[in-house]
Formats: structure tokens, C-alpha cells, sequence
């Protein structure tokens, strides 16, 4: 099965390709995620590159899973010449092991099955990879198609930078781009030798760039809403640097019924209350739309993982994917406010980084 190229893909967004240019401390990272709502189970595939020429500092790529009942499996991979990616278009791959003679680069899945012994390779497209922690004896094996429905922005529109159209100078640290805020995927993740087989269950994927992640960070995201497939939220906000400077800043986009509404500093005021953990609320107005999101984790204590720091990856942001989140939308009708959407899920992921944290997060 070919896996092609998806220059011409109309839902390609911008960033979606590569971004080193090899002249300073640099990471890219991406995240994906799959959702299985018929076992309420969750798998997050997390890629990164560090620094990737020899002789840098903390260089080396690395794989993590928050895998099934938000079980966690990380491999690191030192060796950046086993590291590839597309300048101009989103797909990217490494392994450890792998047949001497192969060079790093995109394989057909069934090259990779039989050269591959331990890595992940990954496109708009396909998804497919392999880990196997003989510390733990975890392993995990995957491949699975993806078929984007939203990007970031309208369907029938030129898909847009998350960070608006300033992001290609690159001013702001990290760069953050919604990849595929909906999607689905088709295929099997085999978790410690039990296959989960799926059919056009919702996907999700984003990519952050640059010199480092924020001071501190938050974010929420879901797309399995009950009753709601067509429904998909990422909201988040983070302390960041913007030319020297630092800002607290925060966005929300959602798309609905090839609808896309955007709550961003240049169009909205945007709100937020975060706790250290278990609490996230935020609320965002435009000149038409009114949002509020208020998530939960209850009984969810999280799970951490890795992410890059100036010293390497370190565990500074925790995670679950079994956060309560509802989500209202209102659209402005002269003095009243009428329902776009009222939409509830407990399925949502949350995360906080950075710090860390002693008290709530509240916008200035």
C-alpha cells in the first residue's frame, strides 16, 4: 500500500513541514492521538528531535505512548542520522535498529515491517511503528491509516497557522500548530500483545518547534464529544517568549459542521483559570461568539511525560485523557445569545507543563 507524498493534500496546513535549519539549539515534537470510544480507551503517540546534528549537546529523537488506562512507554533514540523528516509536507520517522544498509527515510509498510526492528514512522497519511522497552518487557506495535477531516480553519478554505500569519517569522517560542484538529483512523495498535482493531475512530495531531516549550503551559483537546462526532475542541494558553519578551497568551479553535470558530488574542478576549492539577476553565468572547470550556480530572492523577528542555527531555507536564469537559458555544443575536453547541465528554485531554506550579493560573 502506497503512502504518498501529500504535497497536494487540501487540508495540508502551514508548519506542517520541517523546521531545523541547523543554526541553533533547536526541537521539534509532534503529538497524534487515536480514541477508541467503544472501550473508552485512548492512545497518544509522542515524537520529538533534539538538536539534531552530532556533536550538539542533548541531541537524539524520542518515542512515547500514553497508552491503555494511561499507561506510559517512552524509548529514546541517540542516533540522529536514523532521524528523517520532509521539509514541505508533514512526515517524519526514526528507529534505532534497523537493516545496516537502509538509509533513513520514508519505507513502504511493508519494507518497514521487515527492515525495522525497533522505531516509528509517520505522515498526513500513515502511521506506523514499533517499541520494546526490555527493561519493562513493554512493547507496542501500530499501523494505521489517517483520513483528515479539519485541519486548522475552514474546510473549504486555505488551512491557516494556529499562531496566525506572524508564526512564519518565527517570533514566538515555541511555534504551535493544530495539524489535524479532526480526523480518523483506521487500522490496529497492538499494546503488550493485545490487538485493538478499529474502523474510522476520531484522530487528532499537532506539532510544536523552536528553542524551548513555555514557562509554564496548559491545554485541552477532544473530539469524541457524546453525540457529537462531528465536534472537535483544542484550547490552550502558555507563557512564551515573544522576542525577547514574555506573555501569558491563550486560543481556542473549534470546528463544527465545517464550521470553524477562533478565539484568539487579535479577534477575542480570552480568559482562563488553571489549577495546578484537576481544574481547567476557560471562557473567550468575539464580536459574534461566546465560549466557555470548564474540564475536570476528578479521580485522574495523571500521568507525566517527557518533554524538551534546554537540558534534554525531562518530565515537566502531566496528562490524562480521561478528563470530564463540557463545552458551550453562543452565538451573539442582538441582545440575546443563541446555542451553537452544548457538548459534554469524558473523554477529554488535558495537560498542564512548566513550573512548577504552586497556585491557580488566572489571565491578568
Amino acid at each position: 500500500m502506497s503512502k504518498q507524498h501529500p504535497l497536494n493534500s487540501p487540508l495540508q496546513t502551514p508548519h506542517s513541514g520541517f523546521h531545523w535549519t541547523g543554526n541553533r539549539q533547536f526541537f521539534e515534537g509532534w503529538y497524534y492521538r487515536i480514541t477508541l470510544p467503544q472501550v473508552r480507551q485512548t492512545f497518544a503517540f509522542m515524537y520529538s528531535i533534539q538538536n539534531p546534528v552530532a556533536g550538539e549537546p542533548n541531541r537524539g529523537g524520542a518515542a512515547q505512548i500514553l497508552g491503555l488506562d494511561e499507561a506510559y512507554l517512552c524509548r529514546t533514540f541517540p542516533d540522529v542520522d536514523r532521524f528523517w523528516a520532509w521539509k514541505d509536507a508533514l512526515g517524519h520517522g526514526h528507529w534505532r535498529k534497523a537493516h545496516p544498509q537502509q538509509p533513513a527515510g520514508f519505507l513502504e509498510p511493508e519494507a518497514f515491517e521487515r527492515e525495522v526492528q525497533e522505531g516509528y514512522q509517520a505522515t498526513a497519511a500513515w502511521h506506523q511503528g514499533i517499541l520494546q522497552d526490555p527493561g519493562s518487557a513493554k512493547t507496542a506495535r501500530w499501523q494505521f491509516a489517517l483520513e483528515p477531516i479539519y485541519g486548522w480553519g475552514h474546510p473549504q478554505h486555505p488551512q491557516q497557522s494556529t499562531a496566525g500569519w506572524l508564526s512564519k517569522f518565527q517570533i514566538f517560542e515555541p511555534g504551535w500548530q493544530i495539524l489535524m484538529a479532526h480526523g480518523l483512523a483506521t487500522g490496529w495498535v497492538d499494546w503488550n500483545g493485545q490487538r485493538y482493531s478499529f474502523d474510522r475512530v476520531p484522530a487528532y495531531a499537532e506539532k510544536n518547534w523552536g528553542g524551548a516549550f513555555p514557562q509554564k503551559w496548559f491545554w485541552m483537546n477532544c473530539n469524541s464529544f457524546d453525540l457529537q462526532p462531528d465536534l472537535a475542541l483544542t484550547a490552550g494558553g502558555g507563557r512564551r517568549q515573544v522576542l525577547g519578551w514574555m506573555e501569558s497568551a491563550a486560543a481556542i479553535g473549534i470546528h463544527y459542521h465545517h464550521q470553524f470558530y477562533e478565539f484568539v488574542p487579535w479577534n477575542s478576549t480570552v480568559r482562563w483559570e488553571v489549577h495546578p492539577w484537576g481544574y481547567w476553565q476557560m471562557q473567550a468572547e468575539s464580536d459574534r461568539h461566546i465560549v466557555t470550556i470548564e474540564a475536570t480530572a476528578p479521580h485522574q492523577p495523571g500521568t507525566m511525560v517527557r518533554a524538551p528542555t534546554p537540558e534534554g527531555l525531562a518530565f515537566v507536564c502531566r496528562d490524562t485523557t480521561r478528563g470530564q469537559l463540557q463545552l458551550k458555544l453562543w452565538q451573539k443575536t442582538g441582545p440575546t445569545l443563541q446555542s451553537i453547541v452544548d457538548a459534554q465528554s469524558d473523554l477529554g485531554c488535558v495537560e498542564v507543563g512548566g513550573g512548577p506550579w504552586q497556585e491557580p493560573w488566572r489571565s491578568e
